[in-house]
């Protein structure tokens, strides 16, 4: 039993590592609601425009986004691509090895990242792009060091810079401390309008990688208060089956 205890306990801080529990900065919840149509709507159109031209939803059709209240019509003059099928798949045009030659490496698939990174890592990932100019593209990302992607959206945030500060580290040295970002240009939107925008798309990344997932609950629910009523009744006749035993 030691062992076991020993075990979780080394093992508890390398889960909450690999769920994007570590330190990131920013390190906002994204407080998404699934439920919310019209963040959905956003989301869609959101990811269309700028995620699709390179990262695929290739698990996913275009008929899904039906259920959160796109009409076909829209969905077909204003979201699909040119010929697209609304039973097709959210799949590029951009050749792998193309992608490849160009970023590094082929963009991910988008269907699972909510469910493989979180909802929390995604929205914060997309506010932490700072200019670094010794990378690639000019840009660099405090969640994700080193990222291989450029700042798509920079024309709506703007560009920042990543301010660290230098601390003792109780060693007789020092070392840096994130403390922010700051300003290089301005968007066309404010931080709060555009904090909105990716609370929309990370909203409707999250619902694509799991669908189900609230009439899963909402049947689960149901199932367990069936079987708190079969509870009752399979002990009322217990009692009534035992009592001419006694």
């Amino acid at each position: 039993m030691k062992k076991l205890i020993l075990a979780l306990a080394l093992l508890a801080p390398l889960t909450a590592f690999a769920a994007g529990g570590g330190a990131i900065h920013p390190n906002d919840p994204a407080n998404i609601d699934t439920g919310n149509e019209a963040a959905l709507q956003r989301g869609a159109n959101y990811f269309v425009s700028y995620c699709l031209n390179c990262h695929s939803m290739q698990y996913e059709r275009w008929q899904r986004m039906e259920e959160f209240g796109v009409p076909e019509d829209l969905l077909k003059s204003n979201l699909m691509h040119a010929g697209a099928k609304k039973g097709d798949l959210l799949k590029v045009a951009m050749a792998p090895g193309d992608a490849a030659n160009w970023f590094g490496a082929p963009p991910p698939d988008l269907t699972l990242e909510a469910r493989l990174r979180g909802s929390d890592w995604i929205y914060n990932y997309m506010r932490a792009f700072y200019v670094d100019e010794s990378r690639p593209f000019s840009v660099n990302n405090t969640v994700f060091d080193n990222v291989g992607m450029p700042h798509v959206l920079w024309e709506q945030q703007g560009m920042q810079k990543a301010v660290y500060t230098e601390e003792d580290d109780g060693h007789g040295g020092t070392h840096k401390v994130f403390a922010g970002f700051e300003k290089v240009s301005e968007g066309s939107m404010t931080d709060v309008e555009y904090d909105a925008m990716i609370r929309d798309l990370v909203t409707f990344m999250t619902y694509m990688a799991e669908p189900t997932k609230a009439k899963s609950h909402r049947t689960g629910i149901m199932v367990l208060l069936f079987l708190a009523l079969l509870l009752v009744f399979s002990y009322m006749l217990k009692k009534e089956y035992w009592k001419d035993v006694h």
